[in-house]
């Protein structure tokens, strides 16, 4: 489990990284709700839960849902270190730059070949901070199931339409996470 120093020294060390980093809610965003009735629209009323089960980086605010404050504080570290990665992308890339791939290209809906680029980095960092926080049994199949239905569903948008390739990218990046000596 994590410790409330080793997660507050992950929160340190991001805000060292990126002295603007905040953790906002969704519901005190404007344009969080704005992002949700447009996801809502876009995705033909199926993606529903934006502002309830979604976390959402921009620049280098990460918005949370309401239920935030219940999360474990391994839980709020998987996450943050997932949106990091996203932090790391635009300050690398551009932000601009960033944005524009990430939403775009190639194709907003259906095939983000960007999108889904950039969030295997951010979910094999998760599954990093899974295996570090909770060990190797949390590779469940339910878990695999969770994270490939971000990549193949209208939670991002169907960014990548198949499903096999995630599920062999998935099985790649746990295999890699726990056979490495510096994760044992």
């Amino acid at each position: 489990m994590l410790s409330n120093e080793k997660y507050e020294q992950l929160l340190n060390d991001v805000k060292k990284e990126f002295p603007d980093f905040k953790i906002v809610k969704k519901s005190d965003s404007f344009f969080m709700k704005m992002v949700s009735w447009f996801l809502r629209i876009v995705s033909f009323g199926k993606l529903n839960s934006f502002m309830k089960s979604f976390t959402t980086t921009i620049g280098q605010n990460i918005y949370v849902a309401e239920s935030w404050d219940t999360n474990s504080l391994a839980t709020k570290a998987i996450t943050i270190r997932h949106e990091r990665i996203h932090m790391r992308q635009a300050r690398d890339v551009g932000r601009i730059k960033f944005s524009l791939l990430y939403l775009f290209v190639y194709f907003p809906i259906g095939f983000a070949y960007y999108r889904a680029k950039f969030e295997k980095e951010a979910y094999a960092e998760s599954l990093r901070a899974v295996h570090e926080y909770y060990g190797p049994k949390f590779f469940t199949q339910s878990l695999k199931d969770n994270v490939v239905k971000h990549f193949t569903s209208a939670e991002y948008l169907w960014m990548w339409p198949k499903k096999e390739q995630i599920e062999e990218w998935y099985d790649v990046v746990v295999k890699e996470i726990t056979s490495s000596k510096n994760h044992s």
